[in-house]
């Protein structure tokens, strides 16, 4: 009952957040529309992903860099909103959220730099575009996802559980539609692979459920 009366108290500020995201969309479908419909059904669409290898976007312009922010907002009040129910010690405040903002967008840069490099690095240049561009895009699918549920669990009244098994279900369908769109890649490069997923996947989202539960 607590955790409940904290997200009532603090809603206004939560629906702010999702007017931003909302508008956020409105300027990524003005921009192009097509890709923006490509990155919502990324988990469908395997052509889209290989039209992103080809045109390679910089993640610069702006279409991407919306993105890219938009989903890291949604990643972190997801977040917040799950530690709000679960953490007796978590205040769930504008402040708190800000706090969960900066560390999430903190590790996607640094995922994202982590990418960069490994492109530039290894030969295998190609391979690994396919590899890290199929992977942001089905992060950006699993936040459009997120977003969706996120206003439905807020407003309307269902348990944040359905949240919780949201997160945690479109968290496990990218790993594994990632792996499967990778095997050969990451099946050739298995050691380096599992070193990877555990230093810059599993443990940050251990950490994360660790402070949920």
């Amino acid at each position: 009952m607590q955790a409940l009366e904290k997200i009532a108290i603090n809603k206004n500020w939560i629906t702010l957040i999702i007017l931003l995201l909302l508008l956020l969309i409105a300027v990524l479908k003005s921009i192009d529309k097509e890709r923006l419909k490509g990155y919502v059904f990324a988990f469908f669409n395997k052509n889209f992903i290989d039209l992103e290898v080809e045109e390679n976007p910089s993640f610069f312009n702006s279409f991407n860099f919306i993105l890219f922010l938009f989903s890291a907002i949604i990643l972190s009040l997801t977040s917040s909103l799950l530690l709000a129910n679960k953490s007796y010690f978590f205040d769930h405040t504008f402040s708190s959220f800000l706090t969960i903002l900066v560390l999430v967008l903190s590790y996607l840069l640094l995922k994202k730099l982590l990418d960069f490099l490994l492109v530039r690095v290894f030969i295998i240049k190609k391979q690994l575009q396919f590899y890290t561009i199929s992977k942001i895009s089905y992060l950006y699918a699993i936040s459009f996802g997120l977003f969706v549920v996120t206003i439905i669990t807020t407003y309307s009244g269902i348990n944040t559980r359905v949240l919780y098994y949201t997160f945690v279900f479109l968290l496990a369908f990218r790993f594994v539609t990632h792996i499967i769109i990778n095997k050969k890649l990451i099946f050739s490069k298995l050691f380096y692979f599992i070193l990877y997923i555990c230093a810059f996947e599993i443990a940050p989202l251990f950490l994360l459920f660790k402070l949920i539960l």
